[in-house]
């Protein structure tokens, strides 16, 4: 597990503060590297009005260990901004939670793209997504 106070101050580092969407949705960074970014997020309080998981909410996940590892690839004093998300969804889910696992397929000095594979707590693929994100200064 990644250490709290290192991502705490990661958070910091990049104006995140506490009440930003990752926090909204409970997402809880498990694994941090610029290579491969790890998190898990609460299926209750991020469902559609049937129940199951929303849409957006994966997209979200999706969204946020991409461009972690992507912040974290561009290095200090850069920034990085997603520019293009999406979203396959396989299956639904409908309780307990989700596992993203954000692995880095390109890290340019201007660009970066991530391949982010969400499963259920079974380990069944719920979500493929791909983000790529521009680098630049900050």
């Amino acid at each position: 597990m990644a250490n709290p106070d290192d991502l705490q101050s990661f958070f910091a580092a990049h104006g995140e503060t506490a009440g930003n969407l990752a926090a909204r949705l409970g997402i809880e960074i498990t694994e941090l590297t610029a290579e491969r970014v790890v998190g898990r997020m609460p299926v209750e309080g991020n469902t559609q009005p049937y129940g199951l998981l929303h849409g957006g909410a994966s997209a979200a996940l999706a969204e946020t260990l991409g461009s972690v590892g992507a912040a974290l690839h561009a290095g200090p004093g850069r920034i990085a901004v997603g520019i293009e998300l999406n979203a396959t969804h396989h299956r639904s889910v409908s309780t307990g939670h989700v596992t993203g696992v954000a692995t880095r397929l390109h890290g340019g000095r201007t660009v970066a793209t991530y391949d982010i594979e969400i499963t259920d707590d079974r380990g069944r693929r719920v979500c493929t997504s791909r983000l790529t994100c521009v680098l630049k200064d900050a």
